[in-house]
């Protein structure tokens, strides 16, 4: 805030401090920056090491009584108020009392200018020390600190960044070593970060393994991103002293100011900690630049969520089972079809799988929403087999639902309940990666696969599969992924491993089914390979059960 031509003397102010000694706790002060000249309220001079009520030399003067590690910020701050380079003064830092115990201030003021130059400075010292205390294990400033500085500094220093820092796994360090070890790597992280920070920039700790760095200097995200390393560099290093006797990382989200909306604390803490949890979950020990569209996909994923959650318990409202035909490769005959779920809400239409079933999984909601699917699958291949006997119906099953639920009992359950052939139910498993050496799942399928299902391994050729699951799952079925088949038929490499593959699949004595088929060229070539089942576009595309019997189910009757 400035202020031109002074209605006020340096000395007159001077008088009104004296006056106001008496009535406030805070301590009032004017700098004169023209006579290199300080007063401050006499009750100050008592509790504090400064060279009297009034002094000269100020900056030098201020060595006497402000904590050393703060005494480079603030003399930035000084330095580019009497340059004229900023026009306010706003800022926590340390003093020391007469005791030599550091206690935190709040110190602000603003610019009296007389013929466009600074001509003094006059503000406010509240001690913060009594209500925002320093905790004990890292010596900084908390949340309600941060706040204050936030609210204070965002008007008028709009351009700079604020680094969000987390300890990852933090918890285990304090479930395997004690909280006493757990305090020490805290606050040896809190010197760490203390060391790799500039004059002016502030540092606080908000919750137990989290820290915040704030610039509003005019840092720049790259800036950013390079205090980062810097901060993970020296704990690495510091783990390394320690003979790696706990080994942590550390995580960050960085906010660029400009990219900041609505700048109320609580929306910058708010997506502050969703780009520090992105961060996490995309491996940790890394950090994530916020922006703005990867917000906006977090809402819609929340919103997904929420819009899921209620359509299940309104009885799976919005879900709907669909199913793509499976042709015999020989001669082009429906052989079955894969059951695959879709869902659809007034608020945002037609929901693509590919974003709401991964949604289904990290929620769990795929638990109900797969006993659901699983049940809709059964029924509807029951009302098929009456006219086509041995048509195969598969259901996809996933990891979750099998670690965290009782599908496969479920599935034999329902078979019973719909009195549905078992040998033509397939279980197309996904994710199997996570599963071929877990001996819960190894007995639940060997159960299932006593009473005559089968078992397809699906996206074979993608990273969730290899040749050892052959071994350790004893599938009946191998389903080569849309991806791979594409691969297949842009490159001869391909083309030709995948026909080694086929080759391999009928030594086992298993099936080869070849997804992601468009067009009739494809089928021709593919067809080389040998599969037993085709399935793609070219065949049919996934739909409601009504429209998959008149366009295939009824065409076989006929």
């Amino acid at each position: 805030m400035e202020h031109s031509s002074p209605d006020m003397t340096v000395e007159q102010i001077c008088t009104v401090i004296d006056l106001l000694n008496p009535c406030i706790d805070d301590h009032l002060y004017v700098y004169d920056f023209t006579n290199d000249y300080y007063y401050i309220s006499p009750h100050a001079a008592e509790r504090f090491p400064i060279p009297g009520t009034a002094f000269h030399n100020v900056i030098e003067n201020h060595r006497h009584f402000v904590y050393a590690p703060d005494l480079a910020a603030l003399q930035t701050d000084l330095n580019d108020l009497i340059a004229g380079r900023k026009d306010f003064h706003n800022m926590q830092y340390r003093w020391i009392d007469k005791k030599g115990q550091p206690v935190w201030i709040n110190c602000r003021g603003y610019i009296v200018h007389e013929k466009n130059v600074p001509h003094y400075m006059i503000g406010c010292i509240n001690e913060i020390g009594g209500r925002q205390k320093a905790d004990d294990v890292s010596g900084l400033l908390g949340e309600s600190s941060l706040r204050s500085y936030l609210e204070d500094y965002y008007a008028a220093f709009p351009s700079g960044y604020l680094l969000r820092l987390g300890l990852d796994d933090f918890k285990e360090i304090n479930e395997k070593f004690g909280t006493e070890y757990g305090d020490m790597v805290l606050k040896k992280t809190a010197q760490c970060i203390s060391s790799c920070i500039k004059p002016g920039q502030m540092l606080y700790r908000i919750v137990a393994d989290e820290f915040v760095i704030v610039d509003f200097m005019g840092g720049t995200v790259d800036e950013a991103c390079a205090l980062y390393v810097r901060i993970r560099q020296q704990l690495q290093q510091f783990v390394e002293d320690n003979h790696y006797e706990v080994v942590f990382t550390i995580s960050g989200g960085i906010l660029n100011c400009a990219d900041v909306w609505e700048k109320s604390y609580s929306n910058i803490m708010k997506i502050s900690e969703f780009a520090l949890n992105e961060a996490k979950r995309n491996g940790k020990n890394r950090y994530k630049i916020f922006t703005s569209k990867d917000y906006e996909n977090f809402l819609r994923k929340k919103q997904i969520t929420k819009i899921l959650r209620q359509s299940i318990l309104n009885h799976f409202e919005g879900f709907e089972a669909y199913f793509q035909p499976l042709f015999h490769a020989e001669d082009n005959t429906l052989y079955g079809a894969e059951t695959l779920m879709r869902f659809h809400c007034a608020e945002l239409g037609m929901i693509s799988p590919a974003e709401f079933i991964p949604i289904l999984e990290e929620t769990g909601l795929i638990i109900p929403a797969g006993r659901w699917i699983m049940r809709q699958a059964l029924a509807c291949g029951k009302k098929i087999q009456r006219v086509i006997p041995n048509f195969q119906i598969s259901i996809n099953v996933s990891y979750i639902q099998i670690m965290k639920s009782d599908i496969i009992s479920e599935i034999a359950a329902a078979i019973e309940e719909f009195e549905v052939n078992p040998a033509n139910v397939v279980i197309e498993l996904t994710e199997s990666g996570l599963l071929e050496s877990d001996p819960r799942f190894t007995s639940l399928w060997g159960s299932l696969k006593s009473e005559g299902i089968r078992l397809a391994l699906d996206d074979f050729g993608t990273g969730y599969s290899n040749f050892h699951y052959l071994y350790e799952l004893k599938p009946d079925i191998i389903k080569i992924d849309r991806s791979f088949t594409a691969k297949a038929l842009s490159n001869e490499y391909d083309y030709n491993l995948l026909s080694l593959m086929s080759d391999m699949v009928h030594h086992l004595d298993l099936k080869l089914c070849v997804e992601g088929i468009e067009t009739e060229e494809e089928r021709i070539r593919l067809q080389q390979v040998g599969p037993d089942y085709s399935q793609g576009f070219f065949f049919g595309r996934p739909c409601p059960y009504k429209q998959f019997h008149d366009d295939f189910v009824a065409k076989c009757s006929a």
